[in-house]
């Protein structure tokens, strides 16, 4: 009976020396932009892959909630998709991690393929109400467009400039029921990240170049942003790790192929 009240002992001693011996995970969570959102999600997968050690939750919600989390500490890091940054994320550090294209895009029943920033502005703005102004059927234009708050609405905003958004235009939260509305209605037009085109949608040429990799690299294609991630100082610990696997040759590459443009 001595002898099992020992073994119990020894291993109970043993389970606690080994416990304290562990060392405790990093968590980190990264929140903002819901078009960097599914890449953000792939690298932190791949990331944890390597460092089992680190815990990363990836949440959305828009770049101004990234810029928010990021200052109040909710968030370790913040994602935001501006082509400026707004001056409450000056006292951040924002790291370029990526560019993204903004697609204007159309349900593929539309027969347009080409629209003018000046067309896309009377677009958006609703003083083009019919599609048969721009060159396509005699059908009412139906405006898809983000909430405030959205990096993708500022930024598209600020390249076509001087936008009052329409007030009978549809608003979403994300580029994916961006998609999933411009897909489903023949008269409806948005924009989203190029990285998140499919065959559900068509994109048209703005001023008459595609928004594809080839164009933007070149810098023929004018709605371009870049993709930040903030932090509070100098980044260190698993935010730096995590942060220098985004940037190396590894982690772009993962961009590049899922859709979006590395940082260089």
């Amino acid at each position: 009976m001595l002898s099992k009240i020992c073994l119990v002992l020894g291993i109970c001693v043993s389970l606690i020396v080994c416990g304290c011996g562990r060392k405790t995970g990093a968590s980190l969570t990264v929140a903002g932009s819901t078009a960097f959102q599914p890449f953000a999600e792939k690298l932190a997968e791949q990331f944890m892959a390597k460092r089992p050690d680190v815990n990363i939750t990836v949440q959305g919600g828009g770049s101004a909630l990234g810029i928010q989390s990021a200052r109040s500490g909710a968030a370790q890091i913040g994602m935001a998709d501006l082509v400026e940054l707004p001056p409450e994320a000056r006292e951040l550090l924002g790291v370029t991690v990526a560019r993204d294209g903004i697609a204007i895009i159309v349900n593929p029943a539309n027969i347009l393929t080409n629209l003018s920033l000046e067309q896309i502005r009377g677009i958006f703005e609703g003083t083009i109400k019919n599609w048969n102004e721009v060159g396509g059927a005699d059908h009412p234009v139906r405006v898809i467009s983000r909430e405030a708050g959205s990096g993708t609405r500022s930024s598209f905003e600020t390249i076509i400039g001087g936008i009052t958004l329409a007030n009978a235009a549809i608003i979403q939260d994300s580029n994916g029921t961006i998609r999933e509305t411009v897909a489903n209605d023949r008269d409806a037009v948005g924009y989203l990240s190029h990285g998140l085109l499919n065959e559900k949608v068509k994109a048209v040429r703005t001023d008459g170049v595609e928004c594809t990799e080839k164009e933007i690299v070149a810098g023929r294609y004018k709605l371009v942003r870049p993709v930040f991630l903030l932090i509070q100082g100098l980044p260190a610990g698993a935010v730096k790790d995590f942060i220098d696997y985004i940037l190396s040759s590894e982690g772009q590459e993962t961009i590049r192929l899922n859709g979006l443009l590395p940082a260089k």
